[in-house]
Parts: C-alpha cells; structure tokens; sequence
C-alpha cells in the first residue's frame, strides 16, 4: 500500500529506485497466491530487511513478498511513521468486524493509481514473528486497512478487484495511459 509524497527530489529518486524492485501491475506474480513459510532462518529476517527497505523507500505503507517476486506469505507494515515496521509472517484474518469503512487506497505495484476501497474497520491477525512464534493481534482503523490490503496480495488479490466497476475502469484506463509512450 502507497504513502503519496514527492517534496524532496532526493526521496524521490530513491522512491523510483526502490519501484524497479516492485512487481507492477500485469506481472503474472501478483495474481498467484503465496505459499506458507516453514523455515525460519536469517534469510528470511534479511528478505524482511529488504522489504522494509524497499517500503519505506518507495514511500508505502505496506509490502507483500509477492510484491518483490516471492511467492511466500511474509507481509512488513508500517501503517505510523513514528512507530516501527513489522513483519508478518504466515498472516491469517480470523475475524473482521461487520462494520466497514469505504477510503482511498493505492499500491506500489500499481503505479499512481489510486481507488475507494470497502475493508472492515477492525480485524483480528494470526500471525508468525520473524523467529517462527506464534501471535494474534487485534487492529483498526488504518493499521487493519494496511493488513488488509497485504494479506489481499498473498491470496493473488488486488485494490483493482476490490474496486466498484465504474472505478475499476477509470484505474485501467488511467493505468494503459500512464504505459504508453509520450510522443
């Protein structure tokens, strides 16, 4: 998930950097669901590393392995600036309030893109750490949207499918825009 900011060049540059290593929209690898983890290992808190890197250069708030070609079930969020990024692993929603919330979402894997999306207020996270232990996590507001939203990208699932009809076409007409050539 996107965090939108542009007013420093150098954040910039390194905002596009990181978007080479992001998976974007029509590669194949966003839309296949993610396997489950069974090792936990240095290689996996050196991918989260990586991811966190990548998500805070790419200025999101959120970043899925498959996002980055990897075909494992590892999310790093970090919905609050002030607070730290946290992995993790083997994500399941358990619970989702009845009540829902329709806000604006965007997604590093699809360019500027930005549409309304209906996501339960509050959930209720199964989750592993980065050392394999088991935790559950209650979250609302935003924190459980950007939850949401990564879990969504281990299941092959993007914001366009979530969208209504009439904004799905507008994102994909302004998304075949934004890939053409500009003469």
């Amino acid at each position: 998930m996107a965090r939108r900011s542009f007013e420093d060049p150098e954040r910039e540059a390194a905002r596009l950097a990181a978007l080479e290593h992001i998976r974007q929209y029509g590669d194949p690898v966003l839309r296949t669901p993610a396997e489950r983890i069974e090792v936990f290992d240095e290689a996996l808190v050196a991918e989260a590393h990586e991811m966190v890197r990548l998500m805070d250069d790419g200025r999101g708030v959120g970043l899925a392995a498959p996002q980055v070609g990897r075909l494992r079930r590892l999310i790093v969020i970090q919905p609050f600036e002030d607070q730290p990024a946290h992995a993790l692993v083997n994500p399941e929603i358990t619970w989702r309030s009845d009540e829902e919330d329709v806000a604006v979402e965007g997604c590093l894997s699809i360019g500027e893109v930005n549409v309304d999306v209906s996501r339960a207020v509050a959930i209720r996270v199964r989750a592993q750490d980065l050392n394999g232990t088991e935790f559950e996590a209650e979250l609302e507001g935003f924190a459980a949207r950007v939850v949401q939203h990564e879990v969504d990208h281990l299941d092959g699932v993007l914001i366009l499918d979530r969208a209504t009809p009439e904004d799905r076409r507008a994102a994909l007409a302004e998304l075949r825009e934004s890939l053409l050539p500009s003469a």
